[in-house]
């Protein structure tokens, strides 16, 4: 088989909040190689990943992600990860290229592992999956009372863990942050696993953290993520060193494996938190995996958004009985609802089961999604260089044009 086509589709919800919600709009990507196609999703701004994918040479290191993928030899996992390398080669100095890649590749896997027959952690390596347990992921609330409110309806949901993050959570005073804790932990239960994710609002401040440690501990809190952007390893380690008792959780920010091995080396993490969409997709995601294994470190998928999102997440780690969380998109918005046909809902335990059918086990719902459809053009020169695609009646597309035309 050879890569003939890839389109891609910015989809949103009419009005996009200034909020950390990240399934307010999606770049959703298909593949057609011979028979066959495949789905992915890039967790990244969709007009900008658009652009990566076709914006013109500007010299032998910086050409458009489009240059390394058409026209490719699809026929096994070796070439998977070709195309993935040949695309950090050619496109080394395009930033947004680690983006537009990892949508790119999980549709590779999709189509590559429909072709043969199998799920994808199949193709990967592993002989059988493991469950995860799934943790509802969601905002802190504007108060306290909103938190409670939210932690309750998770438990009513028969969630047995949930996290809580972004929100006011790192921007106010301890004692604001503690009100917010205390309200997640007395609406959850005693006995629910509690997370708390700051979103790197203390950049690299180890004191502010420190002031928050007691609350954490009294609360019982099983991880906090992210009270750092990820490449401040010295805040990292400090403040694992600081609070032994509340693991560092990070690494979502990671667009390359190597910055998740330098995290995972160096951050003095107890979880590594990596997004398909974001870090080159199936394939590198699997190699952080494995390494994060070998090192003691647990892996963690990290997906807000969709049904499509979640299973490309869980695909990496799928065979690691011991890697045993993922995060779960409890409150989506209307898009992350209506993205798939298939949903990937947790068992009356708290379990969610990574699909065993070809491929990724689930496929976006087109006619859902027509509303959220947003049309693109590019022009360079004049010229058209970029048109999104359309989806058909059957769920397919109108012919592409997403290459450089």
């Amino acid at each position: 088989m050879k890569i003939e086509a890839v389109d891609f589709y910015y989809l949103s919800i009419p009005q996009v909040l200034d909020v950390g919600d990240g399934s307010q709009d999606a770049l959703l990507v298909r593949v057609r190689a011979g028979d066959y196609e495949g789905w992915g999703e890039c967790e990244a701004s969709p007009l900008v990943s658009m652009a990566s994918w076709n914006c013109p040479m500007s010299h032998s290191a910086c050409k458009p992600v489009s240059a390394s993928v058409l026209g490719q030899k699809l026929d096994d996992v070796d070439d998977l990860h070709r195309v993935n390398r040949l695309v950090r080669a050619q496109s080394l100095d395009l930033l947004q290229a680690d983006h537009t890649l990892s949508g790119v590749d999980i549709a590779l896997w999709d189509l590559l592992a429909r072709a043969k027959g199998a799920p994808v952690f199949r193709l990967l390596g592993y002989q059988k999956s493991f469950p995860k347990l799934a943790y509802a992921s969601q905002l802190f609330g504007d108060d306290p009372s909103i938190t409670f409110q939210r932690a309750c309806d998770v438990r009513k949901a028969g969630f047995r863990a949930a996290k809580f993050g972004w929100g006011p959570y790192g921007l106010g005073t301890s004692q604001e942050d503690a009100d917010q804790v205390e309200a997640a932990r007395e609406g959850l239960g005693q006995d629910g696993i509690l997370l708390v994710d700051v979103g790197t609002v203390w950049y690299e401040d180890v004191a502010r953290a420190e002031q928050r440690i007691a609350t954490l501990k009294k609360c019982r809190v099983g991880w906090l993520e992210e009270p750092f952007v990820s490449g401040a390893f010295k805040a990292y380690h400090r403040l694992a060193q600081l609070a032994p008792e509340v693991p560092m959780a990070g690494g979502e920010g990671c667009h390359t494996v190597h910055q998740a091995i330098n995290m995972i080396d160096y951050a003095g993490l107890g979880y590594i938190q990596i997004d398909t969409g974001r870090v080159g997709g199936i394939t590198s995601a699997k190699q952080v995996a494995d390494y994060a294994d070998a090192k003691g470190v647990r892996f963690v998928n990290h997906t807000f958004t969709t049904h499509l999102a979640l299973s490309a997440s869980l695909q990496p780690y799928a065979g690691l009985e011991k890697h045993d969380i993922c995060e779960y998109p409890f409150a989506p918005s209307s898009l992350g609802r209506d993205f798939t046909t298939t949903k990937l809902l947790p068992d009356s335990q708290g379990w969610v089961n990574v699909p065993s059918l070809p491929g990724l086990g689930v496929v976006p719902d087109t006619a859902a999604l027509k509303p959220y459809l947003q049309e693109v053009e590019i022009l360079v020169g004049g010229k058209t260089v970029f048109r999104s695609s359309t989806f058909d009646p059957m769920g397919g597309s109108a012919p592409s044009t997403g290459a450089l035309l």
